[in-house]
């Protein structure tokens, strides 16, 4: 089993099963720019109660694009892909283009089921449901915004757990 763990300052730690078996590229997309320490000191840069909270631009930006795009595994693109968006589900940020996830991805605060066979989900949330409730309560500037926090919560890392690490490193 993989985890990771999503550190925010301020709110605490969210811990997530990933899904490389199911999520392949996606999975080793997400560990290797997390491991690289790209997402540290990132901020969750969209928050929209009751939908999803959604991270990873590197200038904390929605519409900036990353340097590079990954294959997009959902069942739209010809992948399948049967990670739910439910309550917890993490899954891969894009651009209208089937493969242009790079490095945004989101978390899902209430079910979303409408993004299913849409996006590449690639893991589920165990703990730190309290945490994404409270990330999700920010203040933003509204839709015409795109629901950008007054004041971003701060990604401080993202840490992979592997089968067999005695903890986050």
């Amino acid at each position: 089993m993989m985890k990771c763990v999503i550190e925010t300052k301020g709110f605490g730690n969210m811990v997530f099963d990933l899904f490389p078996e199911l999520a392949p590229i996606t999975v080793e997309n997400f560990v290797k720019t997390a491991e690289s320490g790209f997402y540290d000191g990132l901020a969750w840069c969209r928050i929209v109660k009751d939908y999803v909270i959604q991270g990873g631009s590197p200038d904390n930006d929605i519409m900036t694009d990353s340097d590079w795009h990954i294959k997009g595994e959902f069942a739209e693109n010809g992948i399948a892909n049967p990670i739910p968006h439910c309550r917890g589900a993490i899954s891969m940020a894009r651009d209208p283009g089937f493969d242009t996830a790079g490095t945004q991805f989101f978390v899902v605060h209430k079910d979303a089921h409408k993004l299913d066979g849409r996006y590449a989900a690639f893991g589920q949330m165990t703990e730190g449901f309290d945490v994404l409730d409270r990330i999700a309560e920010v203040p933003t500037s509204g839709k015409e915004t795109w629901n950008r926090p007054l004041e971003m919560p701060v990604i401080e890392r993202i840490c992979i757990v592997r089968d067999g690490d005695d903890g986050v490193k």
